[in-house]
């Protein structure tokens, strides 16, 4: 029988030396296959298996290929990452650097786009191509501080040989996900890295809490361009007769008239002006506004019998579309990982899902209500009707089409719920 996890934070503290020695035997142990001392932590186990499921080779150093700089350029300027970059830094470097750290910032695609911190650390970081411009996703490098936070979408520490990569075994790596506060979309990573006798146990919870600092900062500012927003857009709407609203250009309402206040408006990308379609508010005159768009609607309101058609394209493993049409029209957007996850489960179970077997779906914890329960409300933003509740389902007259991939593999291949893996596995063993 295999002893349970160990605590790897409380034992590194302690003893460094030996803790590395047990992650080693652990590692070898269950890579070859046999019975191993005691049972790695959950998120690593899991981790090391979507890796060996993807191929990566432990024992073949992979140097990720570099983005140019004139692409790490082109993404740092459209991070929303680089406006909290100041946060980030007064958060964790000062300690980072005395501490012999570095400090990783990484873009949604695990595409390192700063690292700042000792110099001699940076210099080690160098020998595995722990650099700027570099692809340090999970399924290329395999489990990391990176990489893994990024797919779980939660704080991850992972300590020496936790590593599925031989190469980086004497590293150890703090990395916390940095999501959307709009939205909750995942817009990148900020880690901690060195070597695995100079962690301290409150390393993540560290890095976590400047992670959440750095999301508040970013709340902070979508407010203010908001209020921008509406001081622009104030004079035009008094002019208006009907209703009207100016949203950013995600859709944030900033302003409306002639209607209900609505919090946000599904936009689809690219937006130009003319007249658009948009689920719940119909066919719209779009015009453009500094800071966002002005959509004047038609004067009835968009039909909400809930009859209509949606497509959900999964086919392409990195690309998931959702089109929606009725009699006025159709629209595309593309999803988030986490919508397309429950997108996918409320049509492969059309007769509903209450919030906690959703959240047991989602994240093998029925508990998780809230969260769930969050993520359809905003679901429901360009679904409107077509989206019903208690128990969460798709209208019965609404038609719902999914495409799948050529390899049942590439089902959401990042998602780790346990509800999508359930049919990942069923599809491929058909």
């Amino acid at each position: 029988m295999v002893n349970p996890p160990m605590d790897v934070a409380r034992l590194a503290a302690v003893d460094a030396p030996r803790t590395a020695r047990m992650l080693r035997q652990v590692r070898e142990a269950t890579l070859a296959g046999r019975r191993a001392p005691m049972a790695p932590r959950p998120v690593i186990g899991q981790s090391w298996e979507r890796v060996l499921r993807g191929g990566v080779d432990p024992d073949r150093e992979v140097r990720p290929r570099l983005l140019t700089a004139e692409e790490v350029c082109r993404r740092r300027e459209e991070s929303p990452l680089g406006q909290v970059l100041p946060v980030l830094r007064e958060g964790l470097l000062s300690v980072a650097d005395a501490a012999r750290h570095i400090m990783v910032v990484a873009d949604a695609e695990s595409r390192v786009l700063w690292r700042e911190g000792s110099p001699s650390v940076l210099r080690l970081a160098d020998r595995i191509g722990f650099e700027v411009g570099a692809d340090w996703r999970e399924e290329v490098v395999g489990t990391n501080g990176v990489g893994t936070p990024a797919v779980v979408r939660r704080p991850v520490q992972v300590f020496a040989a936790e590593h599925f990569a031989r190469a980086h075994a004497s590293w150890t790596c703090a990395g916390a996900p940095v999501t959307d506060p709009r939205d909750g979309r995942l817009i990148g990573v900020v880690d901690i890295s060195g070597r695995l006798e100079t962690m301290h146990p409150a390393t993540l919870a560290w890095v976590e809490s400047v992670a959440r600092l750095a999301e508040a900062r970013l709340r902070e500012a979508h407010l203010d361009s908001l209020e921008r927003l509406r001081s622009v857009a104030a004079p035009v709407l008094a002019r208006l007769d009907g209703r009207a609203l100016a949203v950013d250009r995600d859709g944030w309402s900033a302003a409306v008239t002639g209607m209900p206040y609505v919090r946000r408006i599904a936009l689809p990308k690219p937006l130009s002006p003319g007249l658009r379609w948009l689920p719940v508010l119909g066919t719209c005159a779009v015009e453009p506004l500094a800071g966002g768009w002005l959509l004047r609607a038609s004067a009835e309101p968009a039909g909400g019998d809930g009859s209509g058609r949606l497509v959900l394209d999964l086919s392409r493993p990195e690309r998931r579309l959702l089109t929606v049409s009725d009699a006025g029209g159709s629209w595309t957007r593309e999803l988030s990982g986490r919508h397309a996850e429950l997108l996918y489960l409320l049509t492969a179970q059309r007769a509903g899902r209450s919030a906690a077997a959703l959240a047991e779906d989602m994240f093998g914890d029925p508990s998780r209500t809230v969260t769930v329960r969050a993520e359809m409300s905003r679901v429901r933003r360009y679904l409107g009707a077509l989206l019903l509740h208690r128990p969460y389902r798709l209208r019965e007259d609404a038609e719902a089409e999914v495409l799948l991939p050529p390899n049942p593999l590439d089902l959401l291949p990042r998602s780790t719920a346990p509800g999508v893996a359930l049919r990942r596995t069923a599809h491929g063993t058909r």
